[in-house]
């Protein structure tokens, strides 16, 4: 094993050794397979430190019948500017959108490849007609016509230019002076304010769904959706005459959107030709991640666009006589059904128990050859696990690849009856596996063959393929509470004893942790932590009635959680209970901060990565206003009087109220770009707590609310390790 930090005259030198050694294992992006099944294309992401950022690269591997690998790259292939891409129906073509950095301006081209030939090129900046191409997770997509003559993507709408009232201009013939309603400039708007999308989509204001033909070379800005409405995630219908996507509504007001499930929105179909648009979902509702099967039929998750920013979802479905007549078919929405509703706190399915919905997409290829059953992955509770469903009969089957350990699997690509997973636990990074979707009625006897996952450093083998994980349910016996239990992850060395615990709630709140590898669980139990991964009340994949309990309750019952699994823990495992210590961002800092101040005696350092202080000051300048609103107990609304009682709500459920009682040393990590928590809601309780004498740290970060940035990963994160050590280190 690795020399223990604490007898080291030096621990930093381990840490910094130990964070280079973890950066060496790639993770998997994205995995998919051919139209025939027998060959995986697949996306990683490694740490190139040098260079201050990840390198992107992809893997391919061609399997026989019998999931045999016949061959794999020799090498992976840099892709890391490649934004988006797309295999036609046929795969004889590959569409790809991908940004050209090098030189003074970003540039973004499209390119369409035959087999091994460049049939197209297009400089998409040059042509001036939108902004940039969206390839984020929410809005961006990029589909084939079925019969391969056009692409559809999502742009940013080209802004109106401006210039000041006031301009000398050269003199010109009255005939230039044409009144062009798309490049007329309209003076006096240059520093009109547009309110964006938010935290990481930040320059992201409206939408556009842009149609190109491709051997013409042309491109068309698609008309007829209301002007309210920020198209995304759009495809071809299978008559390629329509486009079907997610629209969300920001008539009212444009909230932030990455993690935030709740927002208004709808799937639409839109007439290329005519113009004509139809709602396929009701009013009052969120929706995402539409998916055509190969019988035709429209499939999507929905929820109420309303309450905590992630809940469980519904899987719903439009048969294929609606989606083969969208011009004709009248009440659309009458002729939705309900395939999987949302789950208040668990169901038996098949011998097993599921806890509803809760995953944010659909992997893109997700249907059995006929379309009767589709494949998804979904949190439950400590794992991600993977499930069957027919949509017929709806009956629900998991076939997660679990038969030899503990873990997470996540369905990637379903083609031709095979399905391709990546499964990984907090000891495991990621691995690809595939499996041959059984008969209706047999899924349980799913096999799974390994196909390939990454050799991990002789260091890291060492120690974490030997960590002790354990999951825990906790529970306030005393409680009247309808909802009294919840879970975490316990995870510690293999060997010895008085380990220090890391206490670790998650952010959200409404998410949750997994068994999934990632490297900060890692890195910490090489340097001799054990750690405890909490899922509080209010966590998602446990039941809707368990998210909607913490709303009202924050600040008290995911803090009496933390309190409670540390406590089980302490009682449970080989840990020095005078060397507890906590972790968390952003709700995570939140529960954080308002253990040391709540328990002041009980933890003795804190490392907090933008955590939410004072929810009361909060809403008035996140990009999620709503949030403070709805955890704190009451609607949120833009109108109408704000009462003495709500500032007072907001107020009483912050850690700021707790400041003056904290005792631990504390560091914090804040990014200064961070919309959504913004900084100086740290260094406000960094003041505070040097007012009071207590030990403070604050590193700002040029960044967001992430600090996700690899340069910010590697200084945070060592910093982090260090403040810990420190401050629990014998003398």
């Amino acid at each position: 094993m690795m020399p223990s930090i604490w007898k080291m005259p030096s621990h930093m030198e381990c840490v910094i050794s130990t964070y280079k050694t973890l950066t060496k294992i790639p993770n998997v992006l994205f995995a998919k397979l051919d139209k025939s099944g027998g060959k995986i294309h697949s996306r990683w992401s490694i740490r190139n430190i040098d260079r201050g950022c990840n390198t992107h690269y992809t893997m391919e591997f061609k399997i026989d019948e019998k999931f045999n690998v016949l061959n794999k790259s020799t090498f992976g292939v840099n892709i890391s500017n490649q934004l988006l891409s797309a295999d036609s129906p046929s795969e004889n073509f590959k569409a790809i959108i991908y940004e050209d950095k090098s030189g003074k301006d970003n540039k973004t081209f499209l390119e369409v490849w035959s087999n091994d030939t460049l049939t197209h090129s297009v400089d998409l900046t040059a042509l001036d007609i939108h902004g940039n191409v969206y390839g984020d997770s929410e809005f961006g997509s990029v589909d084939w016509s079925p019969d391969e003559k056009f692409l559809v993507y999502v742009a940013e709408k080209k802004p109106k230019k401006s210039e000041p009232f006031i301009k000398r201009k050269p003199s010109k013939d009255e005939k230039e002076d044409v009144d062009n309603s798309d490049k007329k400039i309209v003076p006096g708007e240059e520093h009109l304010y547009k309110k964006d999308w938010g935290e990481q989509l930040i320059g992201k204001i409206q939408t556009v769904v842009v149609l190109c033909e491709i051997e013409a070379e042309k491109f068309t800005i698609l008309q007829g959706l209301p002007e309210t409405w920020c198209p995304g995630q759009v495809c071809f219908a299978p008559d390629g005459e329509h486009v079907i996507g997610v629209a969300w509504d920001v008539e009212k007001y444009r909230l932030g959107l990455i993690y935030c499930t709740n927002r208004h929105s709808y799937i639409f179909s839109l007439n290329t030709k005519t113009g004509a648009y139809k709602k396929l979902s009701p009013d009052g509702m969120s929706v995402r991640s539409p998916r055509l099967s190969p019988a035709g039929e429209l499939v999507w998750l929905q929820r109420a666009a309303a309450g905590p920013h992630h809940a469980a979802h519904r899987l719903l479905r439009l048969p294929s006589s609606v989606i083969n007549n969208l011009d004709t078919t009248e009440d659309i929405q009458s002729q939705v059904q309900t395939v999987i509703d949302i789950v208040e706190t668990s169901m038996e399915i098949s011998g097993d128990t599921f806890y509803g919905i809760y995953c944010q997409s659909l992997p893109k290829k997700c249907f059995s050859v006929d379309g009767r059953r589709l494949v998804f992955s979904t949190p439950q509770k400590n794992e991600v696990r993977s499930y069957v469903v027919d949509l017929d009969n709806r009956t629900i089957v998991d076939i997660s690849n679990n038969k030899s350990e503990q873990g997470s699997t996540t369905v990637t690509s379903v083609r031709s009856g095979v399905v391709l997973a990546v499964c990984s636990n907090l000891t495991t990074p990621g691995k690809l596996f595939v499996a041959k979707l059984p008969p209706i009625g047999s899924e349980q006897s799913i096999q799974w063959s390994y196909v390939w996952g990454p050799t991990l450093p002789a260091k890291v083998a060492e120690v974490i393929k030997s960590a002790t994980v354990k999951y825990l349910d906790h529970e306030h016996k005393a409680s009247s509470d309808d909802v009294k239990s919840f879970t975490s992850i316990y995870m510690g060395p293999s060997s010895g004893t008085n380990y220090p615990l890391i206490v670790w709630p998650h952010g959200g709140p409404h998410s949750a942790f997994s068994n999934t590898y990632f490297l900060e669980a890692a890195f910490y139990n090489m340097l001799g932590f054990a750690s405890v991964l909490i899922n509080y009340r209010g966590s998602v994949g446990a039941g809707e009635k368990s998210v909607n309990y913490l709303p009202s309750r924050i600040g008290e019952a995911d803090v009496k959680d933390c309190e409670r699994a540390t406590l089980d823990v302490v009682e449970q495992f080989p840990v020095d209970r005078e060397r507890l210590v906590l972790s968390g961002g952003s709700h995570g800092g939140f529960l954080v901060t308002s253990l040391s101040g709540q328990y002041p005696d009980l933890y003795r350092a804190v490392v907090t990565r933008n955590p939410v202080i004072d929810v009361a000051a909060m809403i008035n300048t996140s990009d999620i206003p709503d949030w403070c609103a709805v955890e704190a107990g009451f609607t949120y609304r833009e109108d109408g009087p704000v009462t003495e009682d709500q500032l007072l709500a907001l107020r009483r459920c912050s850690p700021l109220v707790h400041v003056h009682k904290v005792k631990a040393p504390t560091c914090l990590l804040l990014g200064s770009n961070d919309k959504r928590v913004p900084a100086y809601q740290g260094l406000e309780y960094g003041k505070r707590l040097k007012a009071n004498g207590v030990k403070t740290r604050i590193h700002m970060y040029e960044d967001n609310h992430t600090l996700g940035s690899l340069p910010v990963e590697m200084d945070s994160l060592i910093n982090a390790a260090d403040w810990l050590i420190t401050a629990i280190k014998p003398e």
